[in-house]
């Protein structure tokens, strides 16, 4: 789906490609059908804030709100286990669920990154997508708590993760 497409990328290192790419995911946002009207204003909103910046200062403040703020880390098993050994069986665990799933993870991210995650549930159905992020909602309710907190313009997004995975608890 191309929603958790798009905030995959969004929610991933700004680079170049992304920069040069916006208007063709603005246009991609405004044509699907399967994204509500808040959501769309909450992704365009983003791009909007991304596009007045230049892509250093973006990688600076992506640094300074990932990177730098545990309690906005968007490897989703930090905020379960911390560095508790706990961790690691976790990691494999969902490393060979992607390989199960025939989605092979390529480059140094480990597999809890939510851009990876969110790369993963956009080869699913909604439903599938939805159940999967459900199984993550309280972790998602805390990074974006931590991210309203904070005043990011990132904290929208992940409330739509997190919406998205409550709304197949409810069902």
């Amino acid at each position: 789906m191309l929603i958790y497409n798009v905030m995959a990328r969004l929610l991933d290192y700004p680079d170049q490609e992304l920069m040069e790419n916006l208007p063709a995911v603005i246009e991609a946002i405004n044509e699907d059908k399967e994204i509500s009207t808040q959501e769309r204003e909450d992704l365009l909103n983003l791009i909007s804030w991304m596009n007045m910046h230049d892509l250093t200062g973006l990688q600076s403040m992506y640094v300074q709100t990932f990177d730098m703020v545990p309690e906005h880390d968007l490897h989703l098993t930090h905020h379960l286990f911390g560095d508790d050994r706990g961790r690691g069986p976790a990691l494999i665990d969902l490393s060979e669920y992607y390989k199960e799933s025939g989605l092979e993870v390529e480059g140094k991210e480990i597999p809890d990154f939510l851009p990876l995650i969110l790369e993963y549930v956009s080869t699913l159905d909604d439903l599938q997508a939805r159940v999967f992020l459900g199984d993550a909602a309280k972790v998602l309710k805390v990074i974006s708590e931590n991210l309203e907190k904070a005043e990011s313009p990132y904290a929208r997004i992940l409330r739509i993760v997190e919406n998205r995975g409550h709304l197949a608890q409810a069902a």
